[in-house]
Formats: C-alpha cells, sequence, structure tokens
C-alpha cells in the first residue's frame, strides 16, 4: 500500500500542475496529501524540517549572488556592447547575426549563469538585428532558444549549485565537468548555422557593414566589451576551481566584479540597481520555494516506500546501462511539464542512492542529467525556452516555427549527449585536472 502511495504521487502532482496550479504548490500538497498517510496530524512537524532545511543551506545562499550578478550585467548596457563587439568580427560570415547570437549566448551564460534571463536579454538584442537582414523566423527562433538553453550546460549555473548540493558533490568539480561538453555543444551550434546559411544564404545573409571600421578601432570595441566580462567568467570560476574561495564566495566575487564593469561601463543607474534586486528577489524566492516543496516530496516519498520502488526497478533493468537509459529518459519526460529546478529536486535524492549503489561516476552522471535537462528545456510542446521567446518575440513569428526551429539544435544536443556516454572522459577530464591544483 505504501508503494502505491509513493507511485500515485507524480500522477497527482502533474494533474494539480496542469490545472494550473503553481509548482511549489503542488510540490506541497501532494507531499501534504502523501504524509498524512504515512503521519496523520504530525505531517506538519515533519515537513517543517523541509521548509528549514532550504532556508539555512549554506551552499543554495550563492544563488541570490549569481543572479544578482546576472542582474547587474544586463541591465548595465555591457550585453548590449559585448553583441555588438562580436558582430563586428563575424557579422560577415554566412549567418554571421546567428553565429553572434550564440557567441554571446555563450559568453553571456558563463558571466550570469542564470537560465531564461540570458535568452530573453539576447533575444530582446537578436531579433531585431536579425529581422532587419531577413533571417528567416526558424533559424533566428532556433538561434535564440539554443542560445538561452546553454545558460544550463555553461558554468557557473545555478542549476548546478542545486544539483551538487543535493547530490553532495563539489561544486567546482561539476563546474569544470561541464565545460568541455559545454563547449563541444556551442562548436556544434555555430558549425551547423555556418553550414546551412552557407548553403542556403537566404536563410541567414550576412551582415554587411554600411562604412567598415579601421582594425584599430575594432580592436579597442572588442577589448572594452569582451575582456571585462571573461575576467570577471575567469575570476569566479578561477576561485572555485583552485579552492580559493566556497561557492556563495565566489558568487560574491562575481556580484563585486559586476557592479565594478558597470560603473566602469558608464555606471547603473539607481532604477536599474533597483530592478536588479528586484529580480534577485523574485527569482531567489520562487527557486527556494521550489527547492522546500521538492524537498518535501522526495522525503515524503521515500517515507512511502518510493526508494525501494526504484531500487526494484533498477533491479530489473539488468545493470548500469539500462538505469543510466531509464534515469535519463524519467529526466527528459518531466522535463515536458517541469522546470529544471523541479526536476533536480524530485530526480536527484532518488537518483542519487541508486547511482552509488551500482559504483556509477556520479559526476560523468550527472553531466549526462545536465545535458538531458538541457535538451528537455528546448524541446515542443512544452519547452520553456519557446515560451520565453514567445513573450517578447513578434506576432508574426509562430509557435510553429519556433518548434521547427529548434528540432536541429535539440538534434545536435543529443548528438552531445551520446558523445559524453560514449566518452565519459569528456565530463571526467578536465575535473581530474584542475580542481583544487
Amino acid at each position: 500500500m505504501d508503494a502505491l502511495v509513493a507511485g500515485l504521487m507524480f500522477p497527482g502532482l502533474f494533474l494539480l500542475i496542469f490545472l494550473g496550479i503553481p509548482i511549489a504548490y503542488s510540490l506541497t500538497l501532494v507531499s501534504v496529501a502523501a504524509g498524512w498517510y504515512a503521519f496523520g496530524p504530525m505531517i506538519f512537524q515533519q515537513l517543517y524540517g523541509s521548509v528549514y532545511s532550504a532556508a539555512t543551506h549554506y551552499v543554495l545562499s550563492s544563488i541570490p549572488l549569481f543572479v544578482l550578478m546576472g542582474g547587474i550585467l544586463e541591465k548595465s548596457g555591457i550585453a548590449r556592447q559585448l553583441f555588438d563587439a562580436i558582430q563586428l568580427w563575424i557579422g560577415r560570415l554566412p549567418g554571421g547575426l546567428a553565429l553572434t547570437t550564440i557567441a554571446m549566448a555563450a559568453i553571456f551564460a558563463a558571466a550570469s549563469g542564470v537560465v531564461g534571463a540570458v535568452e530573453i536579454m539576447i533575444g530582446l538584442m537578436a531579433i531585431p538585428a536579425m529581422r532587419a537582414y531577413g533571417y528567416r523566423n526558424s533559424l533566428m527562433s532556433g538561434t535564440i532558444c539554443a542560445g538561452g538553453s546553454l545558460g544550463t550546460i555553461i558554468p557557473p549555473t545555478v542549476i548546478v549549485v542545486v544539483y551538487a548540493a543535493l547530490a553532495q558533490l563539489s561544486i567546482g568539480e561539476l563546474f569544470a565537468a561541464i565545460i568541455l561538453p559545454g563547449g563541444l555543444m556551442v562548436s556544434l551550434f555555430a558549425l551547423y548555422i555556418l553550414v546551412r546559411c552557407a548553403l542556403r544564404p537566404q536563410d541567414g545573409p550576412p551582415a554587411v557593414e554600411a562604412t567598415p571600421l579601421p582594425l584599430g578601432q575594432k580592436l579597442a570595441i572588442t577589448a572594452k566589451a569582451l575582456v571585462p566580462p571573461l575576467l570577471l567568467m575567469f575570476a569566479v570560476l578561477g576561485s572555485l576551481l583552485m579552492g580559493i574561495a566556497s561557492p556563495t564566495e565566489a558568487a560574491a566575487v562575481g556580484v563585486g566584479g559586476a557592479l565594478l564593469l558597470a560603473v566602469m561601463n558608464g555606471g547603473i543607474s539607481v532604477q536599474a540597481l533597483g530592478e536588479s534586486l528586484s529580480l534577485t528577489v523574485r527569482i531567489t524566492a520562487m527557486i527556494l520555494l521550489i527547492v522546500a516543496g521538492g524537498t518535501m516530496f522526495t522525503g515524503i516519498f521515500a517515507v512511502n516506500g518510493g526508494g525501494e520502488m526504484v531500487a526494484e526497478i533498477a533491479e530489473q533493468l539488468g545493470g548500469p546501462t539500462g538505469v543510466i537509459l531509464f534515469f535519463l529518459g524519467v529526466t527528459f519526460l518531466l522535463g515536458f511539464v517541469l522546470d529544471w529546478t523541479s526536476i533536480v529536486l524530485i530526480c536527484v535524492p532518488i537518483f542519487t542512492p541508486v547511482v552509488k549503489q551500482l559504483g556509477i561516476d556520479p559526476v560523468w552522471f550527472a553531466t549526462l542529467v545536465l545535458v538531458t535537462i538541457q535538451t528537455s528545456y528546448l524541446t515542443p510542446p512544452m519547452a520553456s525556452s519557446i515560451f520565453y521567446l514567445k513573450s517578447i518575440a513578434p506576432d508574426d513569428i509562430t509557435y510553429g516555427q519556433m518548434c521547427r526551429g529548434v528540432l536541429p539544435f535539440i538534434a545536435i544536443q543529443l548528438v552531445t549527449l551520446l558523445a559524453v556516454a560514449l566518452v565519459p572522459s569528456l565530463a571526467t577530464w578536465l575535473p581530474e585536472q584542475i580542481v583544487g591544483f
């Protein structure tokens, strides 16, 4: 009977989400209902511990700092300068503006780590530029959505902070693990755009400068726009990977660096700083509410025998390969209805004991899960990336065009996933070389 209650928790959760109840509240309601079966009226005292745990977890305190860093960079005009500087060099290539968008997304994802914010920011800059040159709507949509998804796989990213905290992994090690897969994915994105637009110039014509700038001026513009964000990225990741700073301290370095860059860029207004702080409070509150709800959900799931049920399923799958495929399939399917925070909060505590028991490298497995979550973020019909883009796109860019546009990029993400699965050193080699050296 207990296992039946655990098994009904997921259908109950999906039902509440489809009814329009926010994810954090859906997780809490299902937890209370299933927990009442196990604890009776004492359930509320049991669930209090989940809220307290989420509110006092030291590693999670880095989340608002990473979000604030991204908000400051977005509001200070640094992003616009970066987009213009990259365009100077590669805008004349086939699909140059799309290539600029991917490069911009990769750099800004590394500088901020906030999924969603990256996509909206680059979309607001890239859509007018690409429309002015007659880019095909499907390529435009796919490029912006794919670029936004890089906030999941390029460090520092908030999702890694949450994952590592739940799986009891080193955040620096997991950041290092996703660097090579992230670089491979960005390279494949760029190669696809370049080949497609070389073969079909009408999809993404080159951006021809009205008045070409002298080389010295180009270098000066690039140095001013590109070097500061890269230095910020190296300061945050370097202090973390070398063991100089904890995740929270590294995030604080990022906020200080972002403020310094904003001042050097001409200053950040009181209004822009207030908007950055407001964004930080909203996103942090949303994440931590989901963290509390997810902790409740997985705790009650385990109490009702969910852990044993998952272990039994794993035994019947015939070894590590079957278990990994099953877990990745579950993660991908959950991505249709849940955001990344909920997926990590629900899945990681359930997967981790089985992964350890089977002797699967947890860092390699975590990398596979992160790429899978990124792919589900991009996959229709419930793709978060498409919903973000729809909120800022002109009316003539249709939902169907967006769905067609993301399909080639989904294929590239699956190729990356396969590469990491077949060549585990893509995820495990770099952490062994640089973390804590």
